[in-house]
């Protein structure tokens, strides 16, 4: 019996696995759900779980709303207030983005968790900021309203430095997606300047350059989409070289 108990207790501490059953997730996995469905419970049909991929979703809520902004940051058929895309930021690149996050981390996908889940909180705060109801914007009157491109500026900065740390994890990913990160990353530098110096000129060159990001997400979500199966085509990502295993 006890010989029984010690080989159950091994077979469970090693089911350790994502949701595609390779080591490295959480408790369970097919060595568990095989010894409870098979052994145990022979009546009961066996389920498999399996997560479609999240990425589509997350890239072209991402690029959706990116798009919506820079073309405002341009001045596009002269708008220069913003604040249309406060319901885009909350809905689609706020909550679709985080939703497409969580999803990542139930893949196993560290990165695209990371990425979709950070940048959903960048639309969820910055249509926050923009709301006249979450008084942050207010609050920048009279003798503060000089610091509104300032604080606006650090804002920029912040998520700057973010999208560094996210390209510099994208070398051996893909071109498409590298060349998203480095153009955002431009972008939010950009956009960080043109607060800081008040220099329209210079906000819309990052409204160009966000405009290009989001035509590299939307394409990079659709090579998502289309498979084989599902589609005449596919388009190529160009991925890199990866590490060899030793």
């Amino acid at each position: 019996m006890a010989d029984a108990e010690k080989q159950v207790n091994m077979s469970v501490s090693r089911s350790t696995s994502d949701v595609s059953g390779a080591p490295g997730g959480y408790l369970g996995g097919p060595a568990l759900e095989h010894m409870i469905s098979h052994d145990t419970q022979r009546a009961f049909p066996v389920y498999h779980r399996k997560l479609g991929n999240p990425a589509p979703l997350g890239l072209i809520s991402f690029a959706s709303t990116t798009l919506m902004l820079s073309l405002y940051n341009i001045q596009t058929r002269h708008i220069t207030v913003p604040n249309v895309v406060v319901g885009m930021a909350f809905g689609v690149g706020g909550l679709t983005q985080l939703l497409a996050g969580m999803w990542e981390f139930a893949a196993g996908n560290t990165f695209g968790a990371t990425a979709f889940s950070a940048y959903g909180g960048f639309w969820i705060s910055y249509g926050t900021v923009l709301t006249p109801g979450s008084g942050v914007l207010s609050a920048y009157t009279g003798d503060k309203a000089n610091q509104l491109n300032d604080a606006l500026g650090v804002f920029l900065l912040v998520w700057f430095i973010i999208t560094f740390i996210m390209f510099l994890g994208t070398f051996r990913a893909s071109i498409s997606l590298a060349a998203l990160f480095f153009f955002l990353d431009v972008t939010f530098m950009l956009l960080m300047i043109g607060e800081f110096m008040q220099k329209t000129e210079v906000t819309q060159a990052g409204g160009v350059t966000g405009a290009i990001t989001a035509f590299i997400a939307f394409y990079t979500g659709a090579a998502g989409l289309y498979s084989p199966d599902a589609s005449y085509f596919i388009l190529p990502v160009g991925d890199l070289p990866k590490r060899k295993e030793a």
